[in-house]
């Protein structure tokens, strides 16, 4: 009879699920502050961007009749 030898590995397994979780938290932590308070989230509060001025001279009185 051959000699049989038996193998047992034990794999803890869980290193790579906790990994694995900690990324996606981090993931969905970044997304909520991207479009809750960062550039993503879409409102100008107030803050001068250098948008164009312009300037429009009105007539200071009224115009001369037609005859």
């Amino acid at each position: 009879m051959p000699d049989q030898n038996t193998v047992v590995v034990k794999d803890g397994g869980s290193g790579a699920g906790v990994i694995l979780g900690i990324i996606a938290v981090i993931a969905i932590v970044a997304a909520i502050w991207f479009f809750a308070l960062g550039p993503g989230a879409g409102s100008n509060s107030g803050t001068d961007d250098g948008g164009t001025t312009i300037n429009v001279q009105l007539p200071s009185g009224a115009p001369a009749p037609s005859y």
